[in-house]
């Protein structure tokens, strides 16, 4: 039986560390679903088909990975994918309460469903896409923090040139 995972997240923008988190969950399961999950209480600066194209670019070396979006409860989607579990990357202690609440939540709403925990690396320990972005907005230099593509999509969305 195939061992998939959703990875699920809102990828606004993807940043070096949920590349981490994708590479490494690569090895450890078949299938790799990274979803972007759409939140409608929360306010993007790309559309879901900006963040699929810049995942897309940044997965492609990964024959077992792929993008899609999701709307409802993740586990409904997680269900429906025939996943095993639910990946989510841990950056420090700060993230554990909420993700372990999270956890349960999901468990009680289906037992099937595990979540499974990665700690990102080190290197990436302090980023998140929120305070990416804001470096951004304000010209910081972020280019060793995302890809590439994301890099540039950024300063265009913040009307920098790039560097």
């Amino acid at each position: 039986m195939e061992r998939t995972a959703i990875y699920p997240g809102s990828f606004d923008p993807v940043t070096n560390g949920h590349l981490d988190i994708i590479q490494r969950a690569a090895g450890l399961f078949d299938k790799i679903i990274v979803a972007i999950l759409c939140n409608p209480t929360k306010k993007s600066l790309f559309s879901v088909e900006e963040r699929v194209e810049m995942l897309e670019d940044n997965i492609k070396e990964f024959s077992n990975v792929e993008v899609d979006s999701a709307r409802g409860l993740l586990v409904d989607y997680a269900k429906k994918r025939n996943a095993c579990a639910i990946l989510r990357g841990m950056r420090a202690v700060s993230d554990f309460e909420y993700e372990f609440q999270m956890a349960l939540m999901n468990r009680k709403l289906n037992r099937e469903i595990q979540t499974v925990f990665l700690m990102t690396g080190l290197r990436w320990i302090f980023t998140s896409s929120s305070i990416i972005k804001e470096a951004a907005r304000f010209g910081g230099d972020i280019d060793d923090m995302v890809p590439p593509l994301v890099s540039e999509k950024l300063k265009k969305k913040m009307n920098l040139h790039s560097s």
